[in-house]
């Protein structure tokens, strides 16, 4: 016999008003997937996009929608061949699929098995929630696109979010050298993440302060934030440095610019190192608040907030 769960989810776009609490019927596993029993689900500022259709022209989608692409959780059931992760194991997930339907704000979610990771030990349920997106997204724009190496200089813009946060802290294990900017009262917060210096996108202007640093410039811009900061920020990247943002697709920059835009994608192994570096300490995540699935629509306001330091969680 089926069984439901609690969900939050939306019909229609628009603004937290469509947001509504109910209960949907748990999906039917198929070859391959497995049941988590979700102990965790991270928010993220695209929870809130993706229900406003910012990107409904962008992300095929089905309603009705249940928002969240992170999550820890523990396998409760698995479909035919699903093999790798026993029942009852630990496990933490990127978990957005080709189309937006079925997400983690959710007492449960379905997967493919091969989206799962094992969770870090050692660390909360939500702290672990509140690795895959983040991490995934700062992991693919530093090496992946970035190709960042050891003793290169890379600038972080929005260093204090959930992104930027996760950054310095993965430029720190590859031997980089780090410039955090976000506003003075995240100061402290990027240089206990690793930034060895920091600078405040108001009143400065940030490509100048780089300058003074760095009067060669530095090798990597990694664009959280986009906007003036991120224009100004361009006299500092060296003549052949390289450009990444999550926020910005291209316009109006520079031919000359090597620049790449990052859309995160799953990638089970990446999770697998980053489980290691949070169990060995080298990779920390600042919870500053939780919420009961039932305030959905204040925790997606706060993400969108941009003012948000560290991660929020929604604890189902």
């Amino acid at each position: 016999m089926r069984k439901n769960m609690k969900t939050a989810t939306y019909e229609a776009f628009g603004g937290p008003d469509k947001i509504k609490v109910t209960s949907l019927e748990v999906p039917e596993l198929k070859e391959g997937e497995v049941l988590v029993r979700i102990k965790a689900a991270g928010v993220n500022p695209v929870d809130a996009l993706v229900r406003e259709g910012y990107l409904k022209d962008f992300l095929p989608y089905e309603f009705p929608i249940v928002p969240g692409w992170d999550m820890a959780g523990v396998v409760e059931e698995r479909g035919f061949s699903a093999r790798r992760f026993k029942v009852g194991e630990e496990v933490y997930a990127y978990a957005r699929r080709p189309v937006v339907h079925g997400g983690t704000f959710a007492e449960y979610i379905v997967l493919p098995e091969s989206y799962l990771a094992k969770k870090p030990q050692r660390i909360s349920w939500e702290a672990a929630a509140g690795i895959p997106l983040v991490g995934l997204t700062a992991y693919q724009a530093l090496f992946d696109a970035g190709q960042l190496e050891p003793d290169q200089t890379v600038l972080i813009l929005g260093g204090s979010g959930g992104v930027g946060s996760m950054a310095i802290q993965l430029a720190k294990t590859k031997g980089a050298k780090v410039i955090g900017v976000a506003s003075q009262k995240n100061h402290a917060f990027m240089k206990e993440n690793g930034a060895d210096h920091v600078l405040d996108y108001k009143d400065t202007n940030v490509g100048e302060e780089v300058k003074k640093l760095y009067p060669a410039g530095v090798d990597l811009i990694f664009d959280c934030a986009g906007g003036d900061t991120l224009q100004q920020s361009l006299a500092g990247l060296k003549p052949n440095g390289t450009l990444v943002s999550i926020v910005h697709q291209g316009e109006g920059l520079d031919d000359g610019i090597n620049f790449h835009y990052v859309f995160v994608e799953p990638n089970a192994s990446q999770l697998d190192q980053l489980r290691e570096l949070a169990e060995s300490g080298q990779l920390k995540v600042h919870v500053s608040e939780t919420y009961p699935l039932e305030d959905t629509a204040k925790a997606l306001d706060q993400i969108l907030s941009g003012h948000t330091t560290g991660k929020i969680v929604i604890v189902p």
